[in-house]
């Protein structure tokens, strides 16, 4: 079939079992592909794993704290003894703080943000780079996020990450230019997922959280919308292209969307707000 771009590759996504990862893995494999997907906790693998396979796909998986290398080093082993190779990885899993300023976060909030989304990225592309600079071919997907150009202000243990994110894989992708492993960044932009309706703020910071409810709505996408895209990546259609960086929500939708939202109200299309859920968290400073 025209449409298996994926036939046969083996692909190994990290925070694989809900949202935008779950959604990557089952794209990949209507795709043709092998998946291998990871997540915290053995529960949320065993249900992803047996959800793919009764859609009749190939599939496994393994518990995994991306922020702990050997962990990481155990996954890539898990799909080369149950697959025989591996040639996609995807830096997926990723964390945000409570919302709200700097100093009023909970460090160990912050440093959870850091251990996953930075450390995280560092094991899993470590670990992939080696095997795939081995066999001379291979693609890493390191996923961005909101703030990876700039400062987001009362996001920073997350926007900060990402910055990080992108220096860390574009560099990468300079280092290895001519080694046969293509290495990309992706921005997915706003997904509907529950870590995007189901959220943390400090005390006293739970309303300023009120405008996501519209700006999702917006500029939201389902999350089988930047799924494509990371199998666009991943496909043969980006060989060679070794350095690129992929932002779905970019500033014509941002801008066509918005001309359009009279327009769907008009044809009764959903502007339904995103139901959002904020849990309260006490601010790290005392008498807060």
């Amino acid at each position: 079939m025209k449409d298996m771009v994926l036939k046969d590759k083996v692909a190994v996504i990290t925070g694989g079992s809900r949202g935008l990862g779950l959604a990557i893995a089952q794209t990949y494999a209507r795709a043709g592909a092998k998946v291998v997907i990871a997540s915290r906790t053995p529960r949320a693998v065993d249900l992803a794993v047996d959800s793919l396979r009764a859609s009749g796909y190939q599939a496994t998986g393994l518990a995994c704290d991306v922020a702990d290398m050997a962990q990481v080093e155990a996954l890539a082993q898990h799909a080369i003894q149950t697959f025989g190779r591996m040639d996609i990885w995807v830096n997926n899993a990723g964390l945000s703080a409570p919302y709200g300023p700097t100093v009023h976060i909970p460090r160990r909030d912050f440093i959870t943000v850091i251990n996953t989304n930075i450390i995280g990225t560092y094991n899993g592309s470590i670990v992939a780079m080696r095997h795939f600079l081995a066999q001379k071919s291979g693609k890493l997907i390191n996923l961005l996020g909101r703030g990876d150009k700039g400062s987001i202000a009362l996001q920073n243990a997350y926007s900060s990450s990402k910055v990080w994110v992108r220096n860390f894989t574009k560099t990468l992708a300079n280092e290895y230019r001519n080694s046969g492993v293509d290495i990309f960044g992706f921005n997915p932009g706003l997904v509907r997922t529950e870590m995007l309706s189901n959220v943390h703020a400090v005390v006293g910071y739970e309303e300023q959280m009120n405008p996501l409810r519209f700006v999702a709505m917006l500029w939201g996408n389902d999350a089988d919308v930047p799924a494509e895209k990371a199998l666009w990546l991943a496909s043969p259609a980006t060989d060679g292209k070794n350095g690129t960086m992929v932002t779905v929500l970019t500033k014509r939708m941002m801008l066509s969307r918005l001309i359009a939202l009279p327009f769907r109200k008009l044809l009764n299309r959903s502007t339904e707000l995103l139901p959002l859920n904020v849990t309260s968290v006490k601010s790290a400073i005392s008498g807060d």
